[in-house]
């Protein structure tokens, strides 16, 4: 029996199908048609943010921290090019979320109308797939496609652009069951012959290495416990990228810890001298990589990888695995199991043995500040402070402060740390930090941040205040652009090119203006007691930590550079070393 129903209403039905609850955004006269039935209903909640880049990276937070697609609503022209910051952020992440945009009537499309932007157009590089709706009798159905394509295979956001009068017009309601989908269907499961190809080669290893990525938290719940079952049944050494921290637990006893760029010494060497490199859900990020040539040298590689344009882009592989990562772990544990659970155990004894004698230098060793708080004290008290609680959610903006967050606090579990990797976006933290909180109302949601990041989304304020989102923004203010300032120093002479602000705000007054708790702290003898009282506070927060401001975050590739020539702090162990500004490189 059919439901007719204007376009405004099929959107908000639609939505309804799709079991969500939420809905981030900002009204305007394109979308009018569709907020006027938001307010005629109680089911799905909209949270009226301060600017559209914000909704989508709440929309992220909240799909980050639930594994569920976030939903954006904005309106046409400035409200859609406004968004496209996080769009593109959420493409490079594989962060699924579905972005309704407004547009100007169909008749008036092309002839320059008030706040007309070619949206599609605009968007086709940074979505996964986007589609102008011309006609009403199209729309539900399109919108349940566009649910599809978003959290199959590989996340990614997709984009609906909606004319004002399609919005208007009536037509038949198609439910999500009759939606046309079955020309999109990603390949979930394994090549069986490669995944036994891999176990025999795993079983042969002498110095493997399992490297992860944000493909394993994206695969669901069911991947990080068979990747734990999988290191822990093997005794192989996980290391992760940014984006996979928390699929293997930070205590488990196999865990090296973040590899990379600012990865820890450990991980880099390894994956630098193993002979069977296993990438479970990466991309061979550049970050990662460093020199590619020197990437990993003499070293047999497996990808897998639910997208196969990733297979073969950046580093050539010898055993291409095309398939969901739990499907495929899956796969693999069941031939490993049944060809008697072998591996090298001799080799892996020394393998370790070796790991041992890299752990033995302390790479993110720091000096005592005295009276001056370093930032890796900060985030090691913030960890000790919160790591026993299991509902803590961590968010970061991007720049140094996010390479200690990630360095110094640990996760146990997927889905508790939200962060900007591929697209590297200022002012990430503090919007998806709402859409975390949004997605559990009752946790503990701490978004780290540097003072530069932290402003470029500061009115997001407004948002947690106004519907009650008490998300503590846990600020290391150095004054400077970190990050910048850091590469000045090492690469470019010591010329400090506006990597700083002469006017930053009284950051407890800026909070307490928009109604929230300002806290500052300047002493390490009341950080403690500082971080407490942001804690325990049953409202936003605005923690205003003063750091020190020429501090460097180490280890550190310098570029150009293989995995295993990294700079580290200059009070590091390590022998032998030639000496660089605030550094040694080993």
């Amino acid at each position: 029996m059919s439901r007719q129903m204007t376009g405004a209403k099929m959107v908000v039905q639609s939505l309804r199908d799709q079991g969500v609850d939420v809905v981030f955004g900002y009204p305007g006269g394109a979308v009018l048609p569709i907020y006027d039935e938001i307010f005629q209903q109680n089911e799905i909640r909209h949270i009226l943010v301060r600017h559209e880049q914000a909704a989508v990276h709440a929309a992220e937070g909240y799909a980050r921290a639930t594994g569920k697609p976030g939903v954006v609503l904005v309106t046409s022209g400035p409200g859609a090019t406004n968004a496209v910051t996080g769009i593109t952020d959420a493409l490079m992440d594989s962060i699924p979320v579905v972005v309704l945009t407004g547009q100007v009537p169909t008749f008036m499309i092309g002839n320059d109308a008030f706040q007309e932007a070619d949206t599609v157009g605009i968007t086709r590089p940074c979505t996964k797939h986007n589609w102008l709706v011309k006609d009403t009798a199209n729309l539900s159905g399109t919108l349940h496609e566009a649910f599809h394509v978003a959290t199959s295979g590989r996340p990614g956001p997709v984009l609906v652009d909606i004319p004002k009068d399609v919005q208007f017009a009536s037509a038949d309601y198609t439910p999500p069951a009759q939606a046309k989908t079955s020309h999109y269907q990603p390949r979930v499961k394994g090549d069986t012959a490669a995944i036994t190809e891999l176990v025999a080669a795993l079983e042969e290893a002498e110095r493997p290495i399992f490297y992860t990525g944000g493909g394993v938290i994206n695969s669901g719940t069911a991947a990080s416990q068979l990747l734990r079952e999988l290191v822990d049944a093997t005794g192989v050494p996980v290391t992760s990228t940014l984006m996979g921290l928390g699929a293997y637990p930070a205590s488990g006893r196999n865990w090296l810890g973040m590899l990379g760029m600012h990865g820890l010494y450990e991980a880099n060497m390894a994956m630098h001298d193993c002979d069977l490199m296993i990438n479970i859900g990466a991309r061979f990020d550049d970050r990662i990589t460093g020199r590619v040539d020197a990437f990993s040298p003499g070293s047999k590689k497996a990808h897998i990888d639910v997208d196969p344009s990733s297979i073969n882009k950046v580093i050539s592989t010898d055993i291409p695995i095309v398939g969901d990562v739990a499907h495929v772990l899956e796969d693999l544990l069941k031939i490993w199991k049944s060809r008697g659970r072998k591996t090298n155990r001799a080799g892996l004894e020394k393998w370790w043995a070796q790991i041992g004698d890299w752990r033995k230098i302390d790479c993110l060793a720091y000096t005592d500040g005295g009276r001056t708080i370093k930032p890796q004290h900060a985030m090691a008290r913030l960890e000790a402070l919160t790591k026993d609680r299991a509902d803590r959610y961590i968010c970061t903006d991007v720049g140094q402060h996010q390479m200690w967050a990630a360095q110094y606090l640990g996760f146990e579990a997927p889905h508790q740390w939200m962060t900007s990797g591929g697209l590297g976006t200022m002012g990430y933290g503090f919007p998806a930090s709402l859409g975390v909180q949004m997605a559990h109302p009752d946790a503990l949601v701490i978004n780290v941040a540097g003072e530069a990041s932290w402003l470029m989304n500061m009115q997001e304020m407004g948002t947690a205040v106004q519907f009650m989102l008490p998300v503590k923004q846990f600020i290391l203010n150095n004054e400077r652009l970190g990050m910048v300032r850091q590469w000045q120093e090492l690469l470019h002479g010591e010329r400090y090119s506006h990597s700083w602000s002469e006017a930053l705000p009284d950051f407890v007054k800026l909070a307490e203006a928009f109604g929230a708790k300002g806290i500052q702290c300047s002493d390490p003898a009341d950080l403690d007691d500082a971080i407490m009282e942001m804690i325990r506070h049953d409202g936003p927060v605005v923690f205003d930590c003063l750091v020190e401001k020429h501090e460097n975050c180490f280890p550190m590739i310098p570029s150009g550079e293989p995995h295993n020539k990294m700079l580290l702090g200059e009070n590091a162990e390590t022998g032998d070393a030639i000496g660089t500004k605030g550094a040694v490189l080993v």
